[in-house]
């Protein structure tokens, strides 16, 4: 007997299943008067909505530029980039990148006018509505009280908050961050993470997330793209998404750490001694390319 209910069910089930983003065999090039640079060879992989996914690559290897033709800066060479089905062309408002400098906050604007800016440039709200999402968001990410303070009396980290809340507040299908913590102190750094995962739990976003850290991308991920140094082609894809910020320091998470190290740069075989110690990923959780 027909069920209408079920089948609607099985279709909302299927749906959810599909990638939120498919990038398909992308190469990427940048042109000189001189040169053609080959920054990515046919680079794939789908990113699920509320996917923390990470690109991890040695300097060179083309993650950066990734992220940017994801965001429509960057037309690909070869290859083609769908959102929801659609094929990008160029940037806009469903994709908000946060950038490595937080110098990209107008100085002459308060936070809270640094947040709602993007709102009211796009006419996504009007003044009032988007005064009230800024806070709301400048709230999630611990800054409501700094709503009138301007860029340059804030610190590294809350510049970067800033940054967030302003992205966020665009409620954008996917957040892309391009190293964003890299400028931080440690300190800074690992505080900006926690805060990132916690923000994550709370709103569940989609993240790409590109960075150079194989300790970072185990802890801001739960997925991992390895690139190879350039050009930049798929080298492996990790599901990480047993690790957080209390396991850096174990023995677990360490030798992981040592194993990506040696996926990424190819450095021999798996023999000797060190092999020999306890499993350190589970290769049911890996993918490689070749």
């Amino acid at each position: 007997m027909h069920n209408p209910a079920a089948e609607t069910a099985s279709v909302s089930a299927a749906a959810s299943l599909q990638p939120l983003l498919q990038v398909d065999r992308v190469s990427l090039q940048y042109r000189s008067a001189t040169a053609v640079v080959q920054a990515t060879h046919e680079v794939s992989f789908d990113v699920h909505p509320a996917d923390r996914f990470v690109l991890l690559g040695p300097s060179g290897c083309g993650k950066s530029s990734l992220l940017k033709s994801v965001a429509g800066f960057l037309p690909p060479a070869g290859g083609e980039i769908r959102l929801d089905g659609q094929v990008v062309h160029q940037p806009g408002p469903d994709r908000i990148v946060v950038f490595q400098e937080f110098d990209q906050l107008p100085p002459w604007k308060t936070v809270l006018q640094n947040v709602m800016f993007p709102l009211l440039a796009s006419r996504t709200l009007g003044k009032r509505e988007a005064a009230e999402r800024a806070r709301h968001y400048l709230e999630k990410v611990g800054l409501a009280r700094f709503a009138d303070a301007y860029p340059h009396t804030l610190s590294g980290g809350m510049k970067a908050r800033v940054a967030i809340a302003r992205a966020l507040a665009m409620q954008p299908k996917m957040l892309l961050m391009d190293e964003p913590f890299a400028a931080l102190d440690a300190l800074t750094r690992r505080k900006m993470q926690e805060e990132l995962l916690a923000l994550w739990d709370e709103v569940r976003f989609t993240l790409l997330f590109v960075t150079h850290s194989i300790e970072e991308a185990l802890v801001v991920g739960n997925r991992i793209l390895l690139l190879s140094p350039h050009p930049g082609r798929v080298r492996a894809e990790i599901n990480s998404h047993q690790y957080d910020l209390s396991s850096l320091g174990g023995v677990g998470f360490q030798q992981t750490a040592q194993r990506i190290h040696r996926l990424l740069f190819d450095e021999g075989g798996e023999t000797g001694a060190a092999s020999a110690a306890a499993p350190v990923i589970n290769f049911s959780d890996v993918r490689f390319s070749y």
